[in-house]
């Protein structure tokens, strides 16, 4: 146990009084088990792409704490320096996106990595939580004050940043941006018309997609196919969960991990359904719904609406995010690309989703609001 004293005025000590705990060891739970289905799912991989069995191990390794540190960091922070590093992040990451189309690796039919010093990066996964923020001040700057048209200007820079993710094509990050945008704007006081406009505009979107974008037809496709023509990986991953009925088969002895390519990644819940059964998906499952309900109350306690947009912008992100990989995995939807955020394997996505909650733990600090008042004064 951590002990300060509440009359510290130290930035850790103030942290450690003001910061939700609830939502701090549910994050950190989320990156126990995280740890341990990598452990499980990346060597059966490793091995068979001929790389050290504990390849992905070791660099998960590297990661985790770089990325506990940047969540900690940020966590730290007032509402002032949140919004300058979403703007400043944004503008980076978005200008990274842009690169990615002209210098970016192709992987799977789409540019979205791009090597930095010699190591790899998706931006646009650190584009949704900066975006996200950005989008929760011109919201709420548009409310308090008047001659500040913050409405039109997330709009455009709404359109202007899912333009570029389709033209990665990245229809999956495109998606969940559409939808939290949506939402942070419903939230705002989005007219009904409005709402209207930007439902029909979706539909026209998935339409479009479908009858002019051939990958996004195939998976389509095999979404609604029968049983025989299911992809590889959603029928061994089927498999898996059939496997592992409530309890599991044990740890370490899942036998699905050795034939799913993405098996520590998009497929991960999978390898945990296997090993440890319903049990441990409904654990799973549990802490990120809690996260998100949490989140939420805990803002909407506030009347700051920079404050509630942004934490239930970032808290439905991450929820959403969770669910999308899940449903994948159980074929309750096509497959999407898209990692279980804190538990899956990947440099980008953790960084990111570090970011991002470092963010959400900041915002929803008891005093947040008066510090920033505070250095305003």
């Amino acid at each position: 146990m951590i002990f300060f004293s509440r009359n510290s005025r130290s930035i850790i000590a103030n942290w450690w009084w003001t910061v939700d705990k609830v939502l701090l060891a549910l994050i950190l739970a989320l990156v126990f088990i995280g740890i341990f289905l990598t452990f499980s799912a990346s060597p059966a991989v490793a091995t068979r792409i001929g790389v050290d069995g504990f390849h992905f191990v070791k660099r998960q390794a590297v990661f985790i704490p770089l990325a506990m540190g940047l969540m900690l960091f940020i966590s730290m922070q007032n509402l002032k320096f949140m919004r300058r590093l979403a703007i400043l992040g944004y503008i980076v990451t978005i200008t990274l996106t842009i690169a990615t189309l002209l210098w970016g690796q192709e992987i799977k039919g789409a540019t979205r990595w791009i090597r930095i010093f010699g190591f790899p990066l998706q931006p646009s996964e650190f584009l949704k939580p900066t975006f996200i923020v950005v989008a929760a001040w011109l919201f709420d700057g548009h409310k308090r004050f008047q001659d500040f048209p913050g409405n039109l200007l997330s709009i455009i820079l709404f359109f202007f940043t899912a333009g570029i993710l389709i033209m990665q094509p990245d229809f999956g990050m495109t998606f969940v941006l559409s939808a939290i945008w949506g939402f942070q704007f419903f939230l705002a006081g989005m007219s009904l018309w409005l709402v209207g406009i930007f439902a029909v505009l979706g539909i026209l979107g998935v339409i479009g997609a479908y009858c002019f974008l051939p990958h996004v037809q195939v998976r389509i496709q095999q979404f609604l196919a029968s049983d025989n023509d299911l992809s590889y990986q959603v029928k061994k991953s089927l498999e898996a969960f059939q496997s592992g009925q409530i309890f599991g088969r044990g740890p370490g002895e899942g036998i699905v991990k050795m034939h799913i390519p993405d098996a520590h990644t998009d497929f991960i819940f999978a390898v945990a359904a296997e090993e440890y059964g319903l049990f441990l998906c409904l654990i799973i499952i549990g802490i990120y719904a809690t996260i998100v309900i949490r989140a939420m109350m805990i803002s909407s306690r506030d009347n700051n609406l920079f404050i509630i947009l942004s934490a239930a912008g970032l808290s439905a992100s991450f929820g959403l995010q969770g669910i999308i990989n899940m449903a994948s995995t159980l074929h309750l939807m096509p497959t999407k690309g898209m990692t279980l955020p804190f538990i899956s394997y990947g440099g980008s996505s953790l960084m990111a989703t570090a970011l991002g909650i470092g963010m959400l733990l900041a915002i929803t600090r008891k005093n947040v609001h008066a510090e920033d008042q505070d250095e305003e004064g």
